[in-house]
């Protein structure tokens, strides 16, 4: 007994102490948690007849937290009750006489339960979730037990079947660890449910009449149990077992909570992040649904339950944008990007309890829509210059319909484009023509990829093209099929700019007279313009020109030595649009 009184007196101690300890520090304080439960018990005592039946567990704990971790104690009260499991049905003596009558006495056991231990902890966002573990070790008075079977036959009365002297230790090492469930109603009160595992250990048995346990071996035959020749069988010695037990309980949880710096403006805990309005700063992240990719350039709306829009703004690189001194309120957060909706989330009045131990509120606001998002640009052939003001047209060839939209001052553009399909696009713009390129998304995966970076470029009016793969034989002007390709691009172009002109070059090297040459270049150029009619082109937007060796690319003109690599350059076929306007 003066064992348990100095346990309690050093919980009562820890109690005082730790809240002096904790002043200054970030914690959440102290809580208190009564409770009551069922307990399954198991006892080591090597009685083999006697079984163990479960019972009432009713306990209190204390704990006090620093954010996740705390300190705290315990207190148990279990009640068990022995059962003796001795045959009694159509059981006879050693001599073959009928037991006729029995006398059994159970006495309850009592197992009282006094530690102190860590704490670990983990809570939900809002904080009214909490999933607790609580390890404990103390001593434990444990007493009572004592189980007493005697029969009664014709000849003898009293006679011993069954018998375990039961308990009285008052100091038991014991150990116990415990998961408990809370739900907070509000800051201060809540309900429990949990389980726990309660080891004693080296729990001594008493001895009475020289006795810790006996019992009367038997056997059976015929559907009879028949009391063994050999007489009792006894320990004298106690044993020094361990008992052990799980438990179920519910309960309620009372905390007491520190109060944190008040605003004196409102007169409720926000610190350290308090103004003058009393409100909060709100930090909302803007992500695809799929790919968790960040989305810079998202319009950010808050919205009261009033339908009025209280703060706006736009991502920035990151993703991010911070509405600062959020008043506590309801709210619904909305977003758009590239005029799509983003999946609209709520800012609750809980979420501002928490704002006064974290660097304000973290939300996030999803794009759920399924479609590709294209980011196009639009460059001049040949540059890294974006054009503005492009009509890019965008053609859906499986599903046969086009939108267009206009590239802004750096060439940039959008489009949305649905998976699993293909696509061509096309620019207009005026002194400029492109030619249709084609973009699909069979190849992508929507959950891996939200952008599809695309560029395109255009060409201005009046720019001479060269066509690479033009080739003539030596005094021919007859097209050869390795020429067709190039000129086939040609056709291609013409027929997706219906309003321009075309004017087909052929250029020649110095060497030959300048007669000669000028008049090979033309046959040349006039034998490109006939192909381009036989392919449905109108002659009249066709323009052959023959300039012989009159724009030469280098040096290579008449007397000046130059190799064969150096004459080539300047044998070539080119085209230069001419546009409407021209």
């Amino acid at each position: 007994m003066k064992n348990l009184l100095g346990i309690l007196s050093m919980i009562m101690m820890f109690l005082m102490y730790v809240p002096a300890m904790a002043q200054g520090m970030d914690k959440d304080g102290l809580q208190v948690t009564p409770r009551v439960g069922y307990d399954f018990p198991t006892y080591d005592n090597n009685t083999p007849y006697i079984d163990y039946k479960g019972g009432i567990e009713a306990g209190l704990s204390v704990d006090y937290y620093w954010k996740w971790f705390g300190v705290g104690a315990d207190f148990d009260f279990i009640k068990n009750q022995p059962q003796s499991t001795f045959p009694t049905d159509n059981l006879f003596d050693a001599g073959g006489n009928a037991f006729t009558s029995f006398n059994l006495d159970e006495k309850d056991i009592t197992r009282i339960f006094y530690g102190i231990g860590p704490d670990a902890k983990w809570h939900n966002k809002k904080g009214n979730f909490i999933a607790e573990l609580n390890t404990r070790a103390g001593l434990a008075s444990i007493k009572g037990g004592r189980t007493l079977l005697e029969g009664n036959t014709s000849t003898t009365s009293n006679q011993l079947l069954n018998f375990h002297a039961g308990y009285d230790d008052k100091n038991v090492f014991s150990a116990k660890g415990q998961l408990r469930f809370t739900y907070l109603f509000n800051k201060n009160f809540g309900v429990n449910v949990g389980g726990y595992y309660l080891r004693h250990f080296n729990t001594q048995e008493q001895v009475q009449g020289g006795l810790a346990s006996a019992y009367y071996p038997f056997t059976t035959a015929d559907g009879a149990t028949f009391l063994d020749q050999g007489g009792i069988s006894f320990r004298e010695e106690p044993c020094d077992c361990d008992i052990y037990s799980l438990g179920v309980f519910a309960g309620v949880t009372i905390k007491f909570n520190k109060k944190e710096n008040v605003c004196p403006v409102c007169k409720k805990d926000h610190e350290p992040h308090c103004c003058a309005t009393c409100g909060c700063n709100v930090t909302i992240t803007a992500k695809d649904k799929f790919t968790g990719t960040i989305l810079p350039g998202t319009d950010v709306v808050l919205i009261d339950m009033d339908g009025n829009i209280t703060h706006e703004g736009t991502t920035n690189a990151y993703g991010v944008v911070v509405f600062e001194n959020v008043k506590e309120d309801n709210y619904v957060i909305k977003g758009k990007l590239y005029d799509v909706d983003l999946v609209e989330t709520a800012l609750a009045k809980a979420d501002f309890e928490d704002c006064q131990k974290t660097a304000g509120i973290q939300k996030e606001i999803l794009y759920g829509d399924e479609n590709f998002i294209l980011k196009g640009k639009v460059v001049e052939c040949n540059t890294t210059e974006g054009i503005d003001a492009v009509d890019v047209i965008l053609k859906d060839t499986l599903r046969a319909w086009q939108k267009n939209t206009l590239s802004d001052a750096g060439g940039d553009f959008i489009f949305h484009l649905k998976q699993a399909s293909n696509y061509t696009l096309k620019g207009n713009k005026d002194g400029y023509f492109s030619n249709e390129v084609g973009v699909s998304t069979t190849s992508y995966n929507r959950n891996s990829t939200l952008y599809i970076d695309f560029e395109m470029c255009v060409n201005p009016c009046g720019q001479a093209i060269r066509l690479d793969n033009i080739n003539f034989d030596l005094d021919k002007w007859d097209i050869l099929p390795a020429s067709v390709p190039d000129l086939q691009k040609v056709v291609n172009l013409m027929k997706a700019n219906p309003t321009i002109k075309v004017e087909m070059s052929s250029h020649t090297d110095s060497r030959g007279s300048n007669l000669y040459n000028q008049d090979l270049s033309q046959k040349r150029a006039q034998s490109t313009v006939e192909y381009l009619v036989s392919q449905g082109i109108s002659r009249d937007r066709l323009i052959a020109r023959g300039a012989g060796e009159t724009e030469l690319l280098n040096r290579c003109a008449d007397g000046t030595s130059c190799s064969e690599a150096e004459h080539r350059i300047n044998r070539r076929t080119e085209f230069k649009v001419v546009c409407p306007q021209q």
